[in-house]
């Protein structure tokens, strides 16, 4: 017994010192079983493991960071986390001018150096922690997977082994910075988008069933870039210049007319419905500028070598989409112009343009986007009960005025008509010989549609790319009438007032219309005794008024206030 205890007391005497634990920020180990004492609960060890897991080392050390240190090895006054400052320079601060570093607040947790001074202590002191900062937000960033996002790159410059690479990959007209651990996959959709209904929408590329419609345009310089998407409801036009031969044209895609209808679109984005690109029209253009329009359109012209010449080189695109209200394309169709060269030429000018209509509708041409461009005609229409603008079946479907001619009979100019062009003030007119044979009644209806046109609108579009389907895009004319107190009143004027407004922003005002009003005239018609005549002169006018003018002078837009500031009002600013 005594040997034993002697051994045990050997053992533990060569045995060494135990130390106290040191906080780690890793999890401690589960306590195992002694004989010293009983091995934790099942609930303790559970909790251990539970324990989540510490997020990754912070990228920005906040204890070094130091926002308010200004001075190059010089102490900062009041800067209590300047690295340049001594004891004896914090014991002369008063505050710290930034009590708090951290680091992107939107991350969920991270590190905040928090700065103070303790003013009891002689000397007074600073006092520095470091804690964690945790975000409350249910939208907080666990941890930053974008390390390139974290510094700033110098960009490759280009040079002349590596301009094709760059062109490749920023030359379209989108590109993704993203890394390629970012991809994901894409065949995998969220089962409650499975059931969304797809369309397009205004400035959406239009999709085909291997990439997007292609309109080339010039990037950097006039050269054609074929990686120009065409947008949904973009009316595009452009010209670049391809580079070609005629050894090797056959061998360049973009000159052929398959290049461009040989991929079909798609109805709505991500669907299965397809429409096949038609060939609409096929202009044959000479070396010498000849163009003639061929009359089957339904055969593929492809280029082709024909006595030292390139023939069938499409020189030009139209596309023309037509679509419905629900952003859905049911037809595609594309006009060529094709041209030939000779063996001198090294390069060719190719002009592309894109188009669109809604489906039951015909086209129009605008009169601005959005604002009324001055010059442009004013366009206006109908609105039948309960349906939408239905616009003027004149010409362009414009706001009409009666075109003077040049011997000024009025019955001979009857239907003679010219449109109204914003921004200008017209008159126009004719002479009316009334004999004592005609009568009250139908010379009034006479008069009128000499005045008014045969079917006057009854709408005006207030901006210059208003749709049709957009009634309140759509201003109504407003009708007065000026006559006499007698048993027979004839028109002889039609008056028309336009005002307008500037809208939208001060850089870049639209023009927009506000109110339309037609203002007919009328006199009194005397019996003529028999065998005598009367010439009375009939007019027309349109008078456009900008509303939106600065006051008259005189008029004092803002109150004055008549009060004398202190002199030290600016102190100390001068």
């Amino acid at each position: 017994m005594a040997v034993a205890l002697r051994l045990g007391a050997l053992l533990l005497f060569l045995l060494p010192p135990v130390r106290a634990a040191e906080p780690s920020a890793e999890p401690a180990p589960e306590p195992m079983a002694s004989a010293a004492g009983p091995a934790a609960p099942p609930e303790t060890r559970a909790a251990t493991r539970a324990r989540p897991r510490s997020g990754p080392a912070p990228v920005t050390d906040v204890a070094k960071l130091c926002v308010c240190d200004l001075l190059v090895a010089q102490c900062d006054v009041n800067c209590c986390c300047d690295p340049d400052c001594s004891a004896a320079d914090f014991s002369l601060f008063t505050t710290c001018s930034v009590p708090v570093v951290t680091g992107d607040s939107r991350f969920c947790s991270q590190k905040a150096a928090i700065y103070s001074l303790d003013v009891e202590a002689n000397p007074p002191e600073r006092i520095f922690k470091l804690i964690d900062q945790v975000n409350p937000s249910v939208f907080c960033i666990h941890t930053t997977n974008y390390k390139q996002a974290l510094s700033f790159s110098s960009p490759e410059m280009p040079t002349s082994e590596n301009f094709d690479q760059l062109l490749k990959q920023f030359g379209s007209a989108s590109f993704s910075a993203e890394p390629d651990s970012w991809n994901m996959n894409t065949d995998a959709q969220n089962p409650s988008d499975t059931n969304e209904t797809y369309r397009y929408k205004y400035g959406v590329p239009i999709q085909t069933v291997d990439a997007f419609l292609r309109l080339p345009s010039p990037v950097v310089s006039s050269w054609c870039s074929d990686a120009n998407p065409a947008g949904f409801l973009l009316n595009q036009a452009t010209k670049c210049i391809r580079s070609l031969s005629v050894e090797k044209c056959g061998n360049i895609e973009a000159v052929s007319m398959l290049f461009y209808i040989n991929s079909s679109i798609l109805a709505v984005p991500e669907s299965n419905q397809v429409v096949n690109i038609t060939v609409h029209s096929i202009v044959v253009q000479s070396l010498n500028g000849m163009r003639t329009l061929l009359n089957g359109s339904d055969v593929l012209r492809l280029p082709m070598i024909l006595d030292e010449l390139c023939i069938n080189i499409v020189l030009g695109v139209s596309y023309h989409i037509t679509y419905t209200d629900a952003g859905e394309i049911i037809e595609a169709a594309a006009s060529f112009v094709l041209g030939a060269i000779n063996k001198e030429a090294r390069s060719i000018q190719q002009s592309f343009e894109i188009s669109f209509t809604q489906v039951n509708t015909k086209p129009v041409p605008l009169s601005g986007n959005p604002g009324y461009v001055v010059g442009l005609p004013v366009r206006a229409g109908f609105r039948p009960q309960g349906s939408g603008i239905i616009q003027s079946t004149n010409k362009y479907s414009q706001l009409t005025i009666l075109q003077s001619t040049s011997n000024q009979d009025c019955l001979a100019a009857q239907g003679a008509r010219t449109p109204i062009l914003f921004g200008y003030n017209m008159i126009s007119g004719c002479k009316l010989r009334i004999t004592a044979a005609m009568k009250c009644q139908p010379l009034t209806q006479t008069l009128l549609d000499l005045l008014k046109g045969q079917s006057f609108p009854e709408f005006v579009a207030s901006f210059g790319n208003s749709q049709a389907q957009d009634v309140l895009d759509w201003v109504p004319i407003t009708h007065l009438h000026i006559s006499e107190q007698s048993s027979c009143q004839i028109p002889v004027s039609l008056e028309m007032e336009v005002k307008w407004t500037k809208y939208g922003s001060l850089v870049n005002p639209q023009a927009r219309i506000v109110n339309v009003t037609a203002t007919i005239t009328t006199t009194t018609l005397k019996q003529l005794p028999s065998g005598r005549e009367r010439t009375i002169p009939i007019t027309s006018s349109v008078v456009f008024t900008d509303i939106s003018s600065p006051a008259e002078p005189g008029y004092k837009a803002w109150p004055t206030i008549n009060a004398k500031l202190p002199f030290d009002f600016f102190f100390p600013f001068v």
